[in-house]
């Protein structure tokens, strides 16, 4: 609690400077566009080192086909791979587009969405035990907003022609894991991306650390609602400096971990909307933003001492301090790098790239696109392609985008029960370190009899795809993959072992040349 000795010590002064940092760069919305003007020229390594480009759009895509090889052969390789750090938005076809807005998500602020949820919640509970149906449908309705933000993100994945920005979105999802089994989050996974997520995967990682902080999905998730004064609870602290920033045996201690939960006491979050009554001293460090909430009452405004650093308790303000001095850190550069190498370059990165792109992260404070131009013009990236195994979404992406290039899907549904047989539905990890992107954890022999279930279901064309749920079958006959005929796939063939092109030319009809095609081992690699 806040003794009247420690209130004198916050000064009108003081608060008017804290409400106008917290007002103007804590809680600004929106990314800045500094992070691409800072970009180098456009080089020529990719050009100079004679790179495939099938396998360059597969490691920079979620997969290539023919319309990303066109978008890529326009230009060149190196203007390509500019343009893919530069590119913002998602510019998906009319029809996809028409999928997209009209979802609840894409209508509703999340601020509305969790009111109105919050009603059919509490109406639930007063229910409980008799009538458990109005439970039912608040369950159901949040299973329905956690289902179209997985559709939403397939579909960007699969039709957008910024794959990058699509990958780095969900390589920053992982990274800041939220599991979508707590709570209500599984009607805020949508707002998380589409706002704490996507607008900063290609900008600044500062930015981005800020803007998963004071997003209410990470902070119901990792508890930090309950972190008081008085009553502290660790959880997000920890995470903060073991996963998303600096990386565990890093240099901070326990003692460190304790300390920021200090400093993020008081931040959660108001579900009901109504203020909470506040001493008049310290009203006006209240700050409630959408369903964001620092209650300064249950704030320590006592000084904290971090990486032996002292942080003076002056409120919301503190977290901007402590943000900025975490990514600051030689130990942060180092573990996004790595990260970022993983899941791009190989599953045991070299520690001459990892600190390259330490270095490039330290210099740019933390831009994220000048730390992957320095990844992607590497000789070790280049000399990768081909070679990193694909994780169950990477493979599901991949063969839908190039079995289905040019026809608009209708229902994700089959993709959704794919990775969940795969073991990798979206959010479904329930610890905060994410899924991981080592060969080990996907390549089984199960994982595999699966993929090549996959195959075959796709070879013989999947109607599910493009049949809405609960509505009649279209009268036209659902299309199938024309890879047997495809001139793209042919060419892509060609890059394949000996013994899979034996098999293919043993293929006794398209379709089976289809299935031997998506379940070769080299669709297993990008």
């Amino acid at each position: 609690m806040l003794t009247s000795t420690t209130i004198q010590r916050l000064t009108s002064a003081t608060l008017i400077c804290l409400l106008s940092a917290c007002s103007s760069s804590l809680l600004q919305q929106g990314a800045t566009n500094n992070y691409v003007k800072d970009l180098p020229p456009i080089g020529n390594a990719l050009t100079k080192a004679n790179v495939n480009p099938n396998q360059l759009l597969n490691r920079l895509s979620f997969g290539s086909n023919f319309s990303s090889d066109q978008q890529l052969q326009s230009i060149n390789m190196d203007r390509y791979l500019d343009q893919q750090l530069r590119a913002r938005g998602s510019a998906v076809p009319n029809v996809i587009q028409a999928q997209i807005s009209a979802m609840t998500i894409s209508q509703t602020s999340l601020e509305n969405l969790i009111r109105k949820l919050e009603v059919q919640r509490i109406a639930a509970d007063q229910q409980k035990g008799i009538d458990d149906s109005l439970n039912k449908q608040y369950q159901q309705e949040l299973s329905r907003l956690q289902r179209e933000a997985a559709t939403r993100s397939l579909l960007r994945d699969i039709y957008s022609p910024n794959q990058l920005q699509e990958q780095m979105t969900w390589f920053w999802m992982n990274h800041f894991n939220i599991h979508s089994g707590k709570h209500n989050i599984r009607a805020m996974l949508g707002d998380f991306e589409e706002n704490a997520i996507r607008p900063y995967a290609l900008g600044n990682f500062r930015d981005l650390l800020r803007a998963t902080a004071y997003h209410p999905a990470m902070l119901r998730y990792l508890d930090n609602e309950y972190n008081a004064s008085g009553h502290i609870n660790e959880n997000y602290a920890r995470e903060i400096m073991e996963l998303h920033t600096m990386g565990v045996n890093s240099g901070y201690t326990q003692k460190d971990v304790q300390e920021l939960a200090r400093v993020l006491t008081g931040v959660g979050v108001n579900l009901n909307g109504v203020a909470p009554k506040i001493k008049p001293e310290l009203s006006r460090l209240y700050v409630r933003r959408g369903l964001f909430e620092f209650n300064p009452q249950r704030h320590d405004f006592g000084d904290k001492q971090i990486l032996g650093t002292t942080i003076p308790g002056c409120g919301l303000n503190e977290m901007e301090a402590v943000f900025s001095m975490l990514t600051r850190q030689p130990a942060t550069a180092r573990y996004i790098s790595k990260q970022l190498a993983t899941y791009f370059v190989s599953d045991n990165p070299s520690d001459a790239l990892i600190q390259s792109m330490a270095n490039s992260f330290l210099q740019s404070d933390g831009n994220i696109p000048i730390t992957l131009r320095t990844m992607f013009d590497s000789p070790e990236f280049i000399a990768s392609l081909g070679h990193k195994f694909k994780d169950p979404l990477h493979y599901v992406v991949s063969v839908v985008r190039l079995a289905y290039d040019g026809n608009s899907i209708v229902n994700t549904g089959p993709m959704l029960n794919w990775l969940n047989m795969m073991g990798q539905p979206f959010n479904g990890h329930q610890t905060p370190d994410g899924y991981s992107m080592q060969e080990s954890a996907w390549a089984s022999p199960g994982q595999m009899s699966v993929r090549f279930d996959i195959a075959r279901s796709m070879a013989f064309g999947t109607p599910g795809l493009f049949k809405i749920d609960n509505q009649p079958a279209p009268a036209e006959k659902p299309p199938t993959p024309a890879l047997a005929s495809s001139m793209y796939a042919k060419n892509m063939s060609k890059m394949f072992s000996k013994e899979t092109r034996d098999a293919l030319l043993q293929a006794k009809n398209p379709n089976e040349w289809n299935i031997f095609f998506l379940a070769s081992p080299e669709m297993m690699r990008r």
